[in-house]
């Protein structure tokens, strides 16, 4: 059985809507997540990802359902979540590492200052800024500044580390970078990661699990894809990797098109289970395929793949 790590259960959000009555964003949504597992969201603007978040940072209430964080349901925020947003956020008045310590003085307040400091400085070497701790924002480059902030987020040791869309506001130079170091970091720690992206290769790259969701309002989650690449990849040779593609245009396919037809099939017929979305892994549709991702890309990865398929095959049995 699953560890249920996470577990959202039936949640939805409304608002009222002009001239009366209610709008619903997104309607009972269920979804789990295990402990140390990176979980992105990809959907149309308008669908509530980001309320989902907020949710879950305890920023927003549902309207119906519950979250459950490790055997506890969420009632508001608290330090056990860390996010980290579009935008730095970064107090203009404190260094980098005064940032930090702010974060880390709130989560431990009788810790000595010693403490605090030498804490703070554990997470701004994780992120390679010690050079630049004593600097303020303002002397800081854009991705410099974004590195601050998960330096601060993974300072109070987090159950959850929630991420909006953190490296959209980058260029492609830097947005590289720090994907590889929250990566590297998420694997070395075990960090658990919820993570709002529009980027398709960023999720592919980063996840473990892709949630796709449908078009708001009235958004649902449409299926879960169990990516099939190996723990071990790389940006330099995921690309290469059989499975990728299978993967990156089943995603695109679901963003140009079913996403909007998702509904219109329920409303026909489509057999649907809002409580146990369909977890798909497009590489692999039948295990008898294992031959030919052995043939392109080695026994190793082969081996990783049919593992990640026979997962996913017996997560639907459960």
């Amino acid at each position: 059985m699953q560890d249920r790590y996470i577990s959202i259960e039936g949640i939805s959000r409304e608002y009222p809507a002009p001239g009366g009555g209610t709008t619903k964003i997104f309607d009972d949504l269920w979804m789990s997540m295990s402990r140390g597992e990176f979980v992105a969201v990809i959907g149309h603007s308008g669908c509530g990802k980001t309320t989902v978040l907020n949710i879950l940072a305890g920023l927003d209430a549902p309207s119906s359902g519950v979250v459950i964080v490790d055997g506890k349901a969420i009632e508001g925020p608290s330090l056990d979540r860390a996010v980290i947003f579009q935008s730095h956020a970064l107090l203009p008045w404190k260094t980098a590492l005064g940032n930090v310590a702010y974060a880390v003085s709130s989560r431990w307040p009788r810790w000595s200052r010693a403490e605090v400091n030498a804490k703070a400085m554990a997470a701004i070497k994780l992120v390679g800024l010690e050079a630049a701790a004593d600097r303020s924002p303002a002397q800081l480059s854009g991705g410099m500044k974004q590195r601050v902030g998960i330096a601060r987020a993974l300072s109070i040791d987090p159950k959850i580390l929630l991420m909006d869309e953190p490296f959209s506001a980058l260029d492609a130079l830097t947005r590289g970078t720090l994907q590889d170091e929250v990566r590297n970091i998420c694997i070395e720690t075990g960090q658990t990661v919820f993570m709002i992206t529009h980027d398709v290769d960023e999720a592919i790259y980063l996840a473990d699990k892709i949630v796709l969701m449908t078009n708001g309002p009235g958004a649902r989650i449409a299926e879960i894809v169990a990516n099939p690449l190996p723990m071990g990849r790389t940006r330099n040779d995921v690309h290469r990797h059989p499975a990728y593609y299978p993967v990156r245009n089943h995603i695109i396919d679901f963003l140009v098109s079913r996403s909007k037809s998702f509904d219109s099939e329920i409303a026909a017929g489509k057999p649907w289970d809002s409580r146990n979305p369909p977890l798909v892994n497009p590489a692999i549709p039948e295990p008898a395929t294992l031959a030919q991702v052995a043939v392109a890309a080695g026994a190793e990865q082969a081996q990783a793949t049919q593992q990640v398929f026979t997962q996913a095959q017996r997560r639907r049995t459960t």
